[in-house]
């Protein structure tokens, strides 16, 4: 487990979130499609960490 690449991906969510409202706001499909890609992708980053600890905790 990493906790920088767990904040990275926090963050990344953040910032599509940010993204999809400012989409929202002006009417722009293209910043609403951005921000939920990059909340898709912090999705799986979160996912892919939690597949490491599960894996570290059966080696262990």
């Amino acid at each position: 487990m990493s906790i920088q690449e767990r904040a990275e991906a926090a963050g990344k969510n953040l910032e599509g979130k940010a993204q999809e409202a400012v989409g929202h706001v002006t009417g722009d499909p293209k910043d609403k499609a951005e921000g939920k890609a990059k909340q898709g992708e912090a999705q799986t980053r979160q996912a892919v960490e939690d597949v490491k600890d599960e894996a570290k905790k059966l080696i262990d």
